[in-house]
């Protein structure tokens, strides 16, 4: 079985959540490598402001992606375009359209404010559209746009206290739609390990990282996120 695990770095979290959070350029370098060494195949991160909260701002994004990018060249790169960095469909569309260094992909909420017209901005510049979808509401609108055949993955992402029944209705709503994307399971806080577990069970690709949780398996707090890319790799390869 091919296991695919992406690492998602940083998330919406801010470093008082935990000191190790990657937040600089040169900090999300260092995480997206010791990820990559630890067997990640892409990587996800949230570009932040010094103070750790997210950001669309060009020259944000163009510093992480930059950084990263000389620091694990050739490994697939995405960024967030989280509607709550930029509450304003307009504000957010025109942020975006203003990159200039550019990620490979980047997630969308397909429930958020603007995202169908945010993902066809998203695709002229030639960034690949990563379609999140959080609910099966979000899954059957998604069902019925054009992003079907044009979305490079679909990603189910469940809340912490959702499990595999609510997973797999998402995942026969999504493959009623017949979209060649492949789908990635994932999950937040509690329900984190056991959807990672059930997306190698299904055989789909999955991720981890410090957006998802700050525990490992057996509990503990998790040094780095190196540290639960490795664990969800051994967990995966059983």
């Amino acid at each position: 079985m091919t296991i695919y695990v992406k690492a998602c770095v940083n998330g919406a979290r801010t470093p008082d959540e935990h000191p190790d959070l990657p937040v600089s350029p040169e900090q999300l370098a260092e995480a997206a490598l010791s990820a990559h060494h630890a067997g990640a195949q892409a990587v996800h991160m949230h570009p932040k402001t010094p103070d750790g909260k997210d950001s669309l701002d060009p020259d944000v994004v163009a510093a992480a992606v930059s950084a990263v990018r000389a620091a694990v060249p050739g490994l697939p790169l995405g960024v967030t375009t989280g509607f709550w960095a930029l509450p304003d469909p307009d504000a957010r569309r025109r942020a975006v359209e203003a990159w200039t260094v550019l990620p490979d992909f980047a997630s969308l909420n397909w429930d958020e404010p603007g995202s169908p017209e945010l993902a066809e901005v998203l695709l002229g510049k030639g960034i690949g559209v990563e379609v999140g979808l959080f609910n099966l509401a979000a899954a059957a609108s998604w069902a019925e746009s054009t992003m079907v055949e044009h979305c490079m993955r679909v990603m189910v992402e469940l809340d912490g206290h959702e499990g595999v029944a609510v997973a797999d209705a998402m995942l026969e709503r999504i493959a009623a739609a017949n979209s060649p994307a492949p789908v990635l399971l994932h999950g937040l806080d509690e329900s984190c390990w056991p959807l990672l577990e059930h997306a190698g069970v299904c055989g789909l690709q999955t991720r981890i990282g410090m957006e998802d949780t700050l525990t490992l398996p057996d509990g503990s707090v998790t040094p780095d996120n190196a540290a639960l890319v490795l664990a969800a790799v051994q967990l995966l390869s059983r």
